[in-house]
């Protein structure tokens, strides 16, 4: 058994997050195609953005969710020149919203509960500053909301919380073949062995944030 479970660690070690490209296309649903009179917008960086892309897409209220890149210093960063972890930027998700149906606030709480929120530097197997937590404000109601936040959560934990807390400046969407990947690929090892099952984690804990079965 041990050696089982040594091979089920060494297939998700190997086999990251951003690694295995795939050829199929997705629909040329844009973030201006959401009326700015209707939506709003928030980012987030949380390790590997195919499984920050799919939680949110779960969640009530949220309408879209898109893959990309965020936090950094560069100009249009790739997947590629991310990876390094010289641009500064993280792997990093656009999600647009419905704040009639659902809060700024309560995508607050849905970050923090999904992850591991005191681990630095990565989540999970993905490691490096590209896969670290980012919370990007943009105004300073929004920044209120994380700073109550993260000053109520830190006192449940003897290790400081992992996030950074950052002004959004850009986003930078990703390359096509990262959006809806974890529906495009569901067989993917790494979705299996690490978004599937951070994904479940997510509903078991927030069944009430979740939108009916038939529109996930």
């Amino acid at each position: 058994m041990k050696s089982f479970y040594s091979l089920i660690l060494l297939s998700i070690l190997f086999v990251s997050c951003g690694k295995a490209q795939n050829s199929q296309t997705t629909s040329k649903l844009t973030s201006e195609s959401f009326s700015n009179d209707t939506y709003e917008r928030a980012y987030f960086a949380s390790g590997c953005f195919w499984c920050v892309e799919t939680i949110y897409e779960s969640v009530s209220g949220v309408e879209e969710v898109f893959s990309g890149y965020s936090g950094g210093h560069t100009k249009n960063p790739t997947y590629e020149s991310s990876n390094t972890g010289r641009t500064g930027h993280a792997e990093a998700v656009e999600v647009i919203y419905d704040p009639k149906v659902v809060s700024f606030k309560t995508l607050i709480d849905v970050y923090f509960g999904s992850q591991n929120v005191t681990q630095q530097n990565g989540q999970g197997p993905d490691i490096g500053s590209q896969y670290r937590s980012i919370i990007f404000y943009q105004n300073e109601d929004q920044k209120a909301i994380i700073d109550t936040k993260m000053e109520s959560l830190s006192k449940e934990y003897n290790k400081p919380l992992a996030a950074e807390v950052m002004a959004f400046d850009k986003f930078w969407m990703g390359e096509e073949y990262h959006q809806d990947y974890k529906v495009k690929n569901p067989n993917n090892p790494y979705i299996r062995n690490v978004s599937v099952p951070r994904y479940t984690r997510f509903k078991v804990r927030f069944p009430e944030l979740l939108k009916p079965k038939s529109e996930r």
